[in-house]
């Protein structure tokens, strides 16, 4: 059997783009179920790939998945449904390897840690969290422009939540001149967003004044954008809602009141992959 350094399971555009980086840099890559993606002729046969789980993962030391790493206790590949479980993976997995990927869960990592097993999970990186809400604020922005005809540009605009995303979230919509106002329930977040000067509103005061905004960004893993939130949106509002799990907001509700909302989960594989792929390969090079 060949040998190889790496082996990239399943994900999104973030870790197919990752092979190539590695492959310029003298690696050998296998991939097993990566998204398609187009590199330069001279890499392209520097990467090999397979339909074989057990073959990516005798082949290689090191193995690489999505962010996040599974899906209903499946690989995520975001280019088919997955029948990959994860006890298969852990039945294939060999004691010493490393395994690098975002959102492990718990009991996989503590399989792992019993067999001697490296697990290293991307979003549990502070830089690497700060890295990906870049790539996320930017994405909810071409979201709500692409599903809205008007200029963010001194547009009302609401930032629901005022953490890693909402900080850069609230940063980068401020630099296109939108006016924002920042809504959070905790005191230190409203202080820190009046500090910067932006508009606040507290939580409770919500479905007071949401009726105002055009646009609309919900960061809070929570059901803050409830019925009676959802009943006062303005018809010609767009909400862009990057919490995870559909958890912003009811959206039976919102569907019965033809409310323009739009989840957008994984937006930093949608849009940013390559940019993404750059900041997760030295991340695996300094562990490895």
């Amino acid at each position: 059997m060949t040998k190889y350094d790496i082996a990239i399971l399943g994900g999104d555009r973030r870790t197919a783009f990752m092979a190539p980086i590695f492959a310029e840099k003298g690696y050998r890559v296998i991939c097993f179920r990566t998204v398609p993606i187009s590199c330069a002729p001279s890499i392209k046969p520097k990467i090999s790939f397979t339909d074989s789980l057990r073959e990516a993962l005798d082949s290689a030391p090191v193995f690489i998945g999505g962010i996040p790493f599974a899906k209903s206790d499946c690989l995520y590949c975001e280019n088919d449904a997955s029948d990959i479980n994860l006890s298969e993976i852990q039945r294939t997995i060999h004691k010493h390897q490393k395994i690098f990927a975002g959102v492990i869960p718990e009991s996989f990592r503590q399989t792992c840690e019993e067999r001697e097993i490296s697990c290293y999970d991307f979003m549990r990186d502070e830089p690497m969290t700060l890295y990906n809400a870049i790539s996320t604020a930017e994405g909810a922005i071409l979201e709500a422009l692409l599903h809205k005809d008007t200029n963010i540009h001194r547009s009302p605009t609401l930032v629901l939540g005022f953490g890693r995303c909402g900080k850069i979230l609230a940063d980068r919509l401020n630099g296109l001149h939108a006016c924002v106002t920042v809504c959070s329930n905790d005191a230190n977040e409203l202080a820190l967003a009046c500090a910067l000067g932006f508009e606040t509103l507290h939580l409770s005061n919500l479905w007071r004044k949401i009726c105002c905004f055009e646009y609309i960004f919900n960061t809070i893993p929570a059901c803050v954008l409830n019925r009676r939130c959802l009943e006062k949106i303005s018809p010609n509002a767009v909400v862009v809602d990057i919490a995870s799990n559909k958890s912003g907001a009811d959206y039976e509700a919102a569907e019965k009141l033809n409310v323009n909302i739009r989840f957008c989960p994984g937006l930093p594989g949608k849009y940013a992959g390559e940019s993404c792929a750059k900041y997760l390969t030295d991340y695996v090079i300094n562990r490895i």
